[in-house]
């Protein structure tokens, strides 16, 4: 479908070794379908519905996302979903939002995408959970047949996320085991961290590991390590979702000169250790303030630090309307403050892919594919 300028990010034309970022094949882990929506979407669908907006023109509205969303706090972050959860409270809302999703994430060069939201904030104008689930996967498969109709193959299976701060858990983890085979394949916790561990639905998360359904929760972003380690002790979490500050389990050691050794704590070693992957999203986590311990600036971010210790580290968008970013923005701007390499690059997406939630076939299948798109 055609897009103008001011329905999504500018394209960043960055290259790395002469090649296109945009170009290089990805994966995507870490996306929320209301953190995804174009600007003009929004538009639209509010105006259908008679929601209230801050702006009526795409840019100036992509301009109050953004804005908003870099606070450098995660309350204030969350707010701007308002909005959008607003404009996705029919069928037809969310089938047009999921296909649109995917057409953005093949313009971007994803070819495997887990696309995560809470069907339980979709169900205003009338929808079950079912039908909600159903609405977005019919977006999804309508997407992934428009992205082949235009050359570029891709497949984008959903993660359904319970709000920690709710009490709809178990019945959210009951319609994800529904939909395990009709594209529902992980299930998530996602709101406010503090004062909502993920003990408090223990229940969800026991049926879930009963089942052998796969799991990732929000954890190691708004609240420290204890976060983390209830995530993974509790929740048996096979992902982070950021882990970011896992990295305060890390003790940097002067020993001799300019060479830095690191002492870790028993937490962040089993992590690092069993290579449970963190999805990293770091324009997201200067805007929520998830490294404010380490300051505010892209240079600032362990995610460096993490890679060099052998950490599993992924890298993603988190929410691209409110982040006003890609993944080739991500991907690009990692390179130039790190300075990495196309094989950098390459080993995030092979990391990105071996964590995905796909039978081992597949994740094999997406490895090649992978490899393949870099040697290329």
């Amino acid at each position: 479908m055609p897009q103008g300028k001011n329905h999504r990010p500018a394209r960043h034309e960055a290259r790395i070794g002469g090649v296109p970022v945009r170009s290089l094949p990805k994966i995507s882990l870490h996306d929320h379908l209301d953190g995804g929506l174009r600007a003009s979407t929004v538009i639209d669908l509010a105006t259908e519905m008679d929601v209230a907006l801050p702006a009526k023109d795409p840019r100036e509205l992509a301009d109050w996302f953004a804005e908003q969303a870099a606070s450098e706090s995660l309350v204030e972050y969350l707010r701007t979903f308002e909005l959008t959860i607003a404009v996705m409270q029919s069928a037809d809302a969310l089938t047009r939002v999921a296909r649109e999703f995917v057409e953005d994430l093949a313009n971007d060069g994803v070819i495997y995408g887990e696309v995560r939201w809470a069907p339980e904030q979709h169900l205003d104008g009338g929808l079950t959970l079912d039908e909600a689930v159903q609405a977005v996967q019919e977006g999804l498969e309508q997407g992934e047949e428009a992205a082949d109709a235009g050359g570029h193959s891709i497949r984008v299976n959903q993660i359904l996320s319970a709000l920690r701060q709710a009490d709809r858990s178990l019945e959210v983890a009951r319609v994800a085991l529904d939909f395990r085979e009709e594209g529902v394949v992980g299930f998530d916790l996602a709101g406010p961290e503090d004062g909502y561990p993920a003990s408090r639905h223990q229940e969800a998360l026991d049926l879930l590991a009963r089942e052998f359904f796969p799991v990732t929760l929000h954890a190691g972003e708004a609240a420290g390590p204890d976060s983390i380690r209830g995530a993974i002790l509790d929740g048996r979490a096979l992902r982070l979702g950021h882990g970011v500050r896992i990295a305060e389990e890390l003790e940097e050691v002067e020993t001799e000169g300019d060479e830095v050794h690191v002492i870790f704590g028993d937490l962040a070693r089993w992590v690092r250790d069993r290579e449970i992957p963190l999805e990293l999203a770091p324009t997201s986590n200067l805007g929520t303030g998830a490294i404010a311990r380490w300051g505010t600036t892209l240079e600032d971010h362990p995610f460096d630090l993490l890679y060099q210790l052998g950490f599993c580290v992924t890298v993603n968008t988190d929410n691209r309307l409110m982040s006003r970013t890609t993944l080739t923005r991500e991907l690009a701007k990692l390179a130039e403050t790190f300075g990495y390499e196309l094989d950098d690059i390459e080993q995030f997406q092979l990391n990105a892919a071996a964590a995905t939630f796909l039978p081992v076939e597949q994740r094999e299948e997406l490895i090649d594919l992978v490899a393949d798109g870099f040697d290329r």
